[in-house]
């Protein structure tokens, strides 16, 4: 049987990204620490939009990220299941919309 392509240890190697690429690495790990600090939202709120996100990306290293960040800060199983909600609704929605695309295309094509 193979190994799955995703490993749950690799989420423990992501600073390795700076090996093969420093100067780029670094100014991601810059920027994306900035992103979480805090500001006109609190880290909590940040984390739970980075768990409603990492759920519409379906980025499992992002997932288990913050399920344990959101855990930590004190962010409860009904808060995590409603935010990964939201994310599943505007996600549906913004396929759905795109169905105004093909309305479109189908009206034309049909004149």
């Amino acid at each position: 049987m193979s190994k799955p392509y995703y490993d749950a240890a690799d989420l423990r190697k992501f600073g390795k990204i700076t090996e093969w690429s420093e100067e780029l690495g670094n100014k991601f790990f810059d920027y994306y620490g900035k992103v979480f600090e805090e500001g006109a939202l609190t880290a909590r709120e940040k984390s739970l939009i980075a768990l409603a996100v990492a759920h519409t990306e379906q980025c499992p290293y992002c997932i288990d990220a913050y399920t344990k960040d959101g855990l930590q800060r004190g962010i409860t199983k009904p808060e995590m299941m409603e935010a990964i909600h939201v994310g599943a609704a505007i996600k549906s929605g913004a396929t759905l919309v795109h169905g105004v695309q093909m309305m479109n295309k189908v009206n034309k094509l049909e004149m």
